[in-house]
């Protein structure tokens, strides 16, 4: 994916847009460096309470997962183990008995601004419900897409927000603060995730692979990603500027993208 791809020309509005990966290619090995499952095994042992949880109904989900991860190269059965042996945060989910999608559990090392434990058991839509819009977008098309998920394909998306650090874990409890005035782009990022649903053969549940990209905004200034990022500020609705907490710098931003 390109990162002009990311803003549609026109207005900027939720749109599910949806390309198709093996998923080998998605939750396989990318960072040869190995910091990435350095941080996660970190921050997995310094405090594994806040970064992974799985209820009860989770465990048939993350059992059947464990098993596709180990011809990955990711031999854990643990939730702990598996969320330090592979490079994505893995969430799950399944319906209920009225079929509402609801999280199961996961480990989320690099949390956008979310804490885990205070989404664990809630429906789509509640967890959704804070995200200004989003519902009224895409509150049916988004179950409607995982009740018909076919095991074996995994199905890629983009997300995308502004963040004022370069740090992977924006667990509100660090309390990192978000970007504000002034604006200098050198310290600004472009924080994409890369996401990734797949259906589970067995247990009909869905896994949900999070994996984190940075930008620095300074490298995007006079690009067409940087122009479409630009319209993407210009024309986003006022009460989603808050919710990102772009509010008090977007206009600024745009300028100098």
């Amino acid at each position: 994916m390109e990162l002009v791809d990311l803003f549609p020309d026109g207005e900027h509005r939720f749109h599910l847009t949806l390309r198709r990966v093996e998923p080998r290619e998605y939750f396989a090995p990318q960072d040869a460096s190995g910091a990435v499952l350095a941080e996660r095994k970190r921050w997995l042992a310094a405090e594994p309470a806040r970064h992974a949880a799985l209820t009860a109904e989770g465990e048939p989900l993350l059992a059947e997962f464990a098993g596709m991860a180990a011809k990955w190269g990711a031999n854990e059965r643990s939730l702990v183990g598996l969320g330090g042996a592979l490079e994505p945060d893995i969430l799950f989910l399944s319906p209920d008995a009225e079929g509402r999608f609801r999280l199961r559990g996961g480990a989320l090392c690099f949390p956008t601004g979310w804490a885990l434990q205070e989404k664990i058991g809630e429906t789509l839509d509640w967890i959704h419900g804070v995200v200004a819009g989003l519902n009224a977008a895409l509150g049916a098309p988004i179950p409607q897409f995982l009740a018909r998920r076919q095991p074996g394909v995994a199905v890629l998306r983009d997300n995308w927000g502004l963040a004022a650090t370069d740090e992977l874990n924006l667990h509100p409890a660090r309390r990192i603060a978000p970007p504000t005035p002034p604006v200098a782009l050198d310290r600004l990022w472009l924080r994409v995730e890369h996401q990734a649903l797949m259906a589970l053969p067995e247990t009909r549940g869905i896994v949900f692979g999070i994996r984190i990209a940075l930008h620095r905004l300074d490298a995007l200034a006079g690009t067409s990603a940087g122009a479409g990022l630009r319209r993407a500020l210009e024309s986003m609705p006022a009460e989603l500027a808050v919710y990102k907490r772009l509010d008090a710098v977007r206009g600024e931003i745009a300028t100098q993208l």
